[in-house]
C-alpha cells in the first residue's frame, strides 16, 4: 500500500492517516478514528501551524464527529507539542510517556537548538523548519497502564503500551474491526529506527505483538502507510545493530568508535542512518549499566559526529 506525498488518507472503516508532507527529523504523522458523532485524534504534531493545518483538512470529518478523545503514542515532541489546540478533548498517554512530557518540552527544544555547539548546530540543522514559539505544553489528563480499551461512537480501540522500548512508553493504537494499527514510533517506514530509551528486547517483543495483531494496515510514525513488511524491517535493523554493537563491545571498542565502523549493509538507505550513533549507546548501556546516559546535548552531538553534511 503506498500513500500520497501528505495530507489525509482514508483507510477504511472510518480510520484515517495523516501523513507528513516531507520526510525528516520531526516530521510526524498522525490518525483519526471516527465513529457514530465522535472521534479519536492519533498524535498532535511538532508546531502549532503543522497541527492546526491538519485539524483544519480534517474539520470535513469531524464537523460530523467532533474529536472527544486524543492518544499521545509517546513522549517526544513531534507527537504532543500541538496538544493546546485540542485541549478540550480527554487527552490520553501512557504513564512513561508523561515522564517524557515533563523532562522534554518546547523550552528544551529552543533551547537546544540555540547551543553554540556541535549538537546544536545539528539539532537546529534538522529541526529548523519547526516553530516552537507560542507552544504552552499541554499534558495528558488521563493516563493507562499496560492495556485499555475504548468506545470511539461504537468503534472498539485498544491502546497497548509496548514501552519501554523507542522511549520510556510506547502506545500502539489498535482498530481491529478495520485491520489498522496506529504504531507511534516502534515503526518508522523508510528510516532508521532511535532507540533513545530501550532496551532493545522490548522493541522486539513490540514487533512481535504488531505482528501478531490480524492487522493489514500499518500507520508508522513517520513515512508512508505500509503493511507489516515494515515492522518486519525495523525488526531485522533493531536485531542487526545489537549484534555488530555486543560484537565491538565485547572486544573493547568504545561506543563512537563503534559506531562509525558498522557497516549498515542492506539498511544503509535508510534515512537518518546517523541514529546508529544513539543505538549503539544504547546497546553499551545495557550490556554495561554503569555507563552513564548522554543527555540530549551529548547524543544531538554523536549523532553530528555521524551525520554527513549537506
Amino acid at each position: 500500500m503506498t500513500s500520497p506525498t501528505g495530507g489525509c488518507v482514508a483507510l477504511g472503516h472510518g480510520c484515517y492517516a495523516w501523513i507528513a508532507g516531507a520526510v525528516g527529523w520531526g516530521m510526524s504523522n498522525a490518525g483519526l478514528i471516527t465513529g457514530r458523532g465522535e472521534s479519536l485524534l492519533v498524535d498532535t504534531l511538532y508546531d502549532l501551524r503543522l497541527t492546526k493545518t491538519m485539524l483544519d483538512a480534517l474539520t470535513p470529518l469531524t464537523e460530523r464527529a467532533p474529536i472527544s478523545t486524543v492518544v499521545n503514542t509517546h513522549g517526544n515532541g513531534d507527537h504532543w507539542f500541538g496538544n493546546q489546540l485540542v485541549a478540550h478533548a480527554e487527552i490520553i498517554a501512557a504513564r512513561g510517556s508523561v515522564v517524557d512530557m515533563r523532562q522534554v518540552g518546547p523550552a528544551e527544544m529552543r533551547a537546544l537548538t540555540s547551543m553554540d555547539s556541535p549538537a546544536g548546530h545539528f539539532a537546529s540543522r534538522i529541526f529548523g523548519r519547526f516553530d516552537y514559539t507560542g507552544i504552552e505544553p499541554v499534558l495528558p489528563n488521563r493516563v493507562f497502564d499496560g492495556e485499555t480499551v475504548l468506545d470511539i461512537g461504537g468503534t472498539e480501540v485498544r491502546l497497548i503500551d509496548v514501552g519501554p522500548a523507542h522511549s520510556a512508553g510506547d502506545t500502539i493504537v489498535h482498530v481491529p474491526q478495520a485491520r489498522t494499527v496506529y504504531t507511534g514510533d516502534i515503526v518508522f517506514a523508510g528510516a532508521a529506527p532511535v532507540v533513545w530509551h530501550g532496551p532493545f528486547a522490548r522493541w522486539l517483543a513490540a514487533c512481535d505483538l504488531l505482528l501478531g495483531l490480524d492487522a493489514d494496515i500499518v500507520v508508522p510514525g513517520h513515512g508512508p502507510v505500509t503493511t507489516r513488511q515494515a515492522v518486519h524491517e525495523i525488526r531485522d535493523y533493531l536485531e542487526y545493530v545489537h549484534e555488530q554493537a555486543t560484537t565491538r563491545f565485547t572486544a573493547g571498542m568504545p561506543a563512537m568508535d563503534a559506531a562509525r565502523d558498522i557497516s549498515l549493509g542492506r539498511f544503509a538507505d535508510l534515512d537518518e542512518s546517523e541514529r546508529l550513533a544513539v543505538n549503539v549507546h544504547s546497546v553499551y548501556r545495557e550490556l554495561d549499566p554503569s555507563l552513564l546516559p548522554l543527555d540530549g546535548p551529548g547524543l544531538f552531538g554523536c549523532m553530528a559526529e555521524l551525520c554527513p553534511r549537506v
